[in-house]
């Protein structure tokens, strides 16, 4: 098993348990975050993690459909609901050779889905989130 395999496996495990108690372990230092409401990335681990520990504790439902894997890009389809309503996404993560994250990009629609996780999402985190930007 590649090493980007095995941090997606530690990744999938954590979103089962709803415990991002181990994410840092597999972001790199300088990893970038990709939101779907903010134009401009948020840079450093520190922000991926507050993203993506965030948004377990937002998602009502979450499941992942579908992984694609290419080298060390990951694709991963999902559902969740947020606030009553429904949405699908895909995250889009980029690994480096040793399977840690470097770049996390989420997509979601439909538009109603995507303005309710934009507000729950800045009602829990939107000031410490805009520090990295």
């Amino acid at each position: 098993m590649s090493a980007t395999e095995q941090s997606l496996a530690r990744w999938h495990d954590m979103v089962e348990r709803r415990d991002m108690g181990g994410l840092r372990e597999i972001v790199h230092p300088e990893a970038v975050f990709r939101s779907p409401v903010a134009h401009t990335p948020y840079p450093t681990a520190d922000a991926v993690v507050l993203a993506l520990s965030t948004v377990l504790t937002v998602f009502e439902d979450f499941r992942y459909h579908r992984t694609f894997l290419s080298g060390d890009d990951a694709v991963l389809e999902f559902s969740a609901t947020v606030g009553g309503r429904s949405l699908r996404g895909v995250d889009l993560i980029h690994f480096d050779e040793a399977g840690l994250i470097t770049e996390f990009e989420v997509m979601v629609r439909p538009l109603s889905g995507l303005q309710a996780l934009g507000a729950a999402m800045a009602e829990r985190i939107g000031p410490q989130l805009s520090a990295y930007s």
